[in-house]
């Protein structure tokens, strides 16, 4: 399945590698974007091999659109799905600086109890 989605860079996770089962080195560099609709939303990819030198020039707000196919795999019963992207185009300088994290919500807009938390 091959689909496509265009975003602003919001994180550039640390690079991982080590040694593949055949002797080669395997890279892989993920990374998250926000959707820019009315309820923008974030999405994680990872990018394997020459990919991940792509994902090396990302800065936060670079606006990007990428092509990128959906894999799951079963581990111990679990279900793990990976987003890879096959095509990433860098469609717009960002700031140098990065995007806040902290949620934009009204002070006393509600209150809650521990009840309400989610863990997420």
């Amino acid at each position: 399945m091959s689909l496509e989605i265009s975003g602003k860079v919001f994180k550039v996770m640390a690079e991982q590698s080590g040694p593949s089962k055949n002797g080669t080195n395997w890279v892989k560099q993920d990374f998250v974007i926000e959707t820019e609709e009315q309820y923008p939303k974030k999405v994680c990819f990872s990018a394997w091999g020459d990919k991940s030198e792509t994902v090396k020039k990302f800065r936060n707000g670079d606006r990007v659109k990428i092509a990128f196919n959906v894999e799951s795999r079963e581990y111990n019963e679990k279900w793990y799905t990976d987003l890879r992207p096959w095509k990433i185009d860098i469609l717009g300088a960002g700031e140098a600086s990065a995007p806040s994290s902290e949620p934009s919500v009204q002070p006393n807009a509600f209150q809650s109890s521990s009840e309400d938390v989610l863990p997420f």
